[in-house]
């Protein structure tokens, strides 16, 4: 019998996580996570801490939905639960304009997909009831892109991501909400990275009905914990009457794990699909530290920070396209032009994770996700300029220090 190999044990170093996501946890949220006790799932401190996030969710996402919990898992579970609702043969109109708003369109297009159309290309369906909106590379999704699609298709879902990652760029919410509201259409919301970042209440969007986020980008939680989901009452009494083809993340049987029950929160936690104690505990400390911090005044550092870092780069000869503030995709200068997957690589192999775009054009994306210090923002733009001369730019890093240092001496000025 062959000897079984036991590898050495696994050790991951420190990283700097300066891309679009996950982000850097907090170290409030890991040492929660790491001190929570062996406990049993039903134990009490583990369902009050349930019933705290959920009630601490809310005052995240700024809404009296009843149906706002955490659906265990990533971002992507987050939407499948969103998206669940959405049956074969039901009209859907989705505004893609990058990687990810385009993930969500092929999940729709999965999800309203007749058997017969999901047969004849299983991988890539093309429904006859689906519409994607395709807006160029580097653009918003505007107001008037989605009153046009609206008032020429007609449909039951409306599906938008609220701030794109793979390119960069913010789409019109309150556009998309009136549009919706305007003609009777049911909209659906990815804040996968727009949640935590952006000063924001869903409850001033009446057009959506169903919104899906995600742990470890605005809300700095491990990856492996909740989703933040929510649903209004008329997408789930629209859920009810339809039904969907899911157990695991149907909306309302989720709801129940964390005590929502026929529409109404119960007292005490109730029996739950063996929720663990340390995601809990890690959730829990995550929300605990945005509120104390609160959405808008997170908000208001993210711009902060990101003008620094934007003007920074700038002064180095990039050119920058976004308009998120949690992140800035660039093109390199002209003479490293065509050179952006090598220089992401090369960053990355010295512990500096940032990202290149995921479809063409190729550009290069650094994030700041739970960055928000003079010391950090100068750490990025240092390492950066560092492996952008490594490769033959000419940089003036003396210009460049001028630029940031008289960007934080505002802030001390304000202070």
């Amino acid at each position: 019998m062959a000897e079984v190999a036991i590898f050495p044990q696994l050790e991951i170093p420190d990283t700097i996580a300066a891309g679009p996501g996950p982000g850097n946890t907090d170290a409030r949220v890991l040492k929660r996570f790491a001190s929570a006790g062996m406990a049993d799932h039903m134990q009490a401190d583990v369902l009050r801490g349930m019933i705290e996030s959920k009630l601490m969710l809310r005052e995240v996402m700024g809404t009296k939905n009843v149906h706002t919990f955490g659906v265990a898992g990533t971002g992507w579970s987050g939407l499948d639960c969103l998206f669940s609702a959405v049956m074969p043969g039901d009209k859907v109109v989705v505004f893609a304009n990058g990687t990810f708003s385009g993930i969500d369109g092929l999940t729709l297009r999965m999800k309203a997909a007749t058997a017969e159309e999901l047969a004849a290309n299983p991988m890539d369906p093309q429904p006859a009831s689906v519409q994607i909106v395709a807006v160029p590379h580097g653009q918003s999704v505007t107001a008037e892109t989605i009153e046009a699609a609206l008032a020429e298709h007609k449909p039951k879902w409306a599906a938008m991501a609220h701030w794109e990652t793979g390119s960069g760029r913010i789409n019109d919410l309150r556009g998309f909400s009136d549009a919706c509201e305007r003609h009777g259409v049911m909209g659906l919301i990815d804040a996968v990275s727009s949640l935590g970042v952006e000063d924001f209440r869903i409850d001033d969007y009446p057009g959506v009905a169903g919104w899906a986020s995600c742990p470890q980008k605005g809300i700095c939680c491990l990856p492996l914990t909740y989703a933040p989901v929510s649903f209004t009452d008329r997408y789930i009494d629209n859920l009810r009457k339809t039904g969907c083809r899911t157990f695991v993340h149907h909306p309302i049987l989720e709801a129940r794990h964390w005590g929502i029950i026929d529409g109404r929160d119960v007292e005490k936690g109730t029996y739950h699909r063996t929720h663990s104690a340390y995601a809990v505990a890690a959730f829990h400390e995550a929300l605990r530290i945005t509120l104390q911090q609160t959405v808008a005044g997170r908000a208001r550092a993210y711009a902060f920070h990101e003008a620094a870092l934007r003007d920074a780069v700038e002064a180095m000869g990039c050119k920058v396209t976004s308009n998120m503030t949690s992140l800035v995709v660039l093109n390199l200068p002209e003479k490293l032009a065509g050179r952006e997957a090598e220089l992401v690589q090369a960053c990355r192999a010295a512990g500096f994770g940032i990202w290149p775009t995921l479809s063409e054009p190729v550009q290069v994306r650094i994030g700041i996700l739970n960055l928000l210090n003079q010391n950090a923002i100068t750490d990025i733009v240092t390492r950066f300029a560092a492996a952008m001369r490594k490769m033959g730019a000419d940089i003036d890093m003396g210009r460049v220090n001028d630029r940031l240092e008289q960007h934080y001496q505002t802030m001390v000025a304000a202070e």
